[in-house]
């Protein structure tokens, strides 16, 4: 077989990803949050970027203009200003007390005054009102975590050294739940480590092992009752401990918790040999104690956590307007007079002209993320306007490709565009995403999105006997009874569980 080299020429077109097509793709799917930080750090490292914030502004107006609006004064030899007004006209008076009182200003022995005023005691005053109250930032407060309230008591203990070591040792490995988390984790090449164990941490402490078991114990007993507990078990027998539960109540928890979470009452009943009334009761005191020993301590509220809209949709007569949301975002411009100086120096062009580039293109892709957000939310207002107007349950089913069918995007744009981008409509706050449904089939009527089916099932749920939940073929059954809707079993129980809506047996209320 007989080899040869030859020469072809291929004429092809191919994407070329620059670093200027990187960056607008990944400022488009930036939360605002995390946009405001990319533009913080671009000012940083950017000279020639400037904001709308004081500084900027005031020089940029002189930088491109060249001049104040005010008329700069002319300087004497001496530095002295020639063209303001002399001794003898009518603020001359003036001039010269505000001259004596500078002068008296600077003979006084600063530093002196300053020692004897932190020297004074501050006086009783003996009236009310706002002079007596502290400053407000000595008023700002947040909420403790966990682990500083459980270090605040452990310092008010009678604990000694080691055995507080051990106890801080304890509070740190706590987990969101206030649990004790004593697994080992990962290392750096993926594999797990063993779990820890107390004579692991007695060790580590300098404390006898022996002894770690009965200083955990107190700990567990420090408010809230129950916390570094290492399962629900545990957490619950603390808690019945240190309020005197009875001895059916002590058993229920350390052998029965599974059937109460099943509703098995009969089968604790029989294996107690008590009566099912007797159960019930136990079982009304057992759900007063608190599963989750961190519950008050979260440090982050889901129901207090601000969102800020990218989007605003108003009505305006027969109309729906985009808007967008430029508070809180800071508006670029080029500082013209310092490229233009800068630019002179033949030292610094090079690296000028790389930063101009930079913040043009900086530039250019903000405002083209914020013109590409109004354009798809402006397409699913056109699509979801019966939503806007009377709720969720009107909600169309639409799918990435419908807007970007609409728009002459790519869906993997649109998927971007719509990440963790909000809009404000008159039905409430969303995220872009949530428009996004599948649809559902109705037996009379046009398809439904699955978001309004899910509103359906929340609703039916709802309005069910307690004493008699509905199951899920039940549930199957009323929606196409009531709406049309045709959908199976699991289908209903998929949407249920996304709602984090327990079933039928553990809805069932038994008191």
């Amino acid at each position: 077989m007989g080899m040869e080299m030859k020469l072809q020429f291929k004429l092809s077109q191919q994407l070329v990803m620059t670093p200027q097509l990187v960056q607008a793709i990944r400022l488009l799917q930036l939360s605002r949050l995390e946009l405001v930080e990319e533009i913080r750090k671009e000012l940083d490292g950017n000279p020639l970027l400037a904001d709308d914030s004081g500084d900027s502004v005031t020089s940029k107006s002189r930088d491109t203009s060249g001049t104040t609006n005010r008329e700069a004064p002319e300087l004497d030899g001496r530095g002295n200003p020639n063209n303001l007004e002399r001794p003898g006209s009518e603020h001359s008076d003036t001039d010269l007390a505000m001259r004596d009182t500078e002068k008296r200003v600077k003979e006084v022995d600063w530093e002196q005054f300053l020692e004897n005023r932190q020297l004074q005691q501050a006086m009783p005053s003996q009236r009310g009102g706002f002079e007596e109250l502290p400053p407000i930032e000595q008023n700002l407060t947040r909420n403790l975590s966990l682990q500083e309230h459980l270090l605040f008591q452990l310092q008010m203990s009678d604990f000694v050294e080691n055995e507080c070591r051990f106890a801080e040792l304890i509070i740190g490995n706590l987990d969101d739940r206030g649990y004790l988390d004593m697994s080992g984790g990962e290392n750096p090449d993926g594999t797990k480590r063993p779990d820890l164990t107390l004579d692991d941490l007695a060790n580590e402490a300098d404390l006898n092992p022996e002894d770690a078991p009965e200083v955990l114990a107190m700990l567990q007993r420090f408010d809230p009752v129950g916390v570094a507990a290492r399962d629900l078990s545990e957490c619950l027998r603390i808690q019945a401990e240190v309020l005197g539960y009875d001895a059916v109540e002590m058993a229920i928890i350390k052998d029965h918790l599974h059937n109460v979470e099943r509703r098995n009452f009969p089968a604790i009943a029989k294996a107690l040999k008590i009566p099912l009334e007797e159960v019930y009761e136990a079982v009304q005191e057992i759900q007063k104690l608190e599963s989750v020993p961190a519950r008050n301590f979260a440090e982050v509220d889901d129901k207090t956590i601000a969102i800020t809209p990218d989007v605003y949709v108003i009505k305006d007569g027969d109309l729906w307007v985009v808007t967008d949301n430029d508070k809180g975002l800071q508006r670029l411009f080029i500082n013209e007079g310092l490229a233009q100086r800068m630019l002179k120096d033949p030292k610094a062009k090079e690296f000028i002209s790389e930063k101009l580039r930079s913040a043009q293109w900086l530039i250019r892709a903000i405002e083209q993320r914020r013109r590409t957000i109004i354009k798809v939310t402006e397409c699913i207002v056109e699509k979801q306007k019966d939503f806007l107007e009377r709720g969720v349950a009107y909600l169309k089913p639409m799918i990435l490709r419908d807007v970007a069918e609409s728009v002459g995007m790519h869906e993997s744009t649109i998927s971007r565009v719509t990440s963790n981008k909000y809009v404000h409509t008159p039905q409430g706050l969303f995220e872009l995403k949530y428009f996004f449904n599948s649809s559902i089939h109705r037996v009379a009527d046009e398809d439904i999105a699955s978001e309004s089916v899910k509103q359906a099932i929340k609703k039916i749920i709802a309005a069910e006997d307690k004493s008699n939940p509905l199951s899920d073929q039940a549930i199957v059954k009323i929606l196409e009874d009531q709406d049309g809707i045709r959908i199976a079993r699991r289908t209903v129980a998929k949407y249920r569980e996304m709602l984090g809506i327990l079933s039928s047996s553990k809805r069932k209320k038994m008191f």
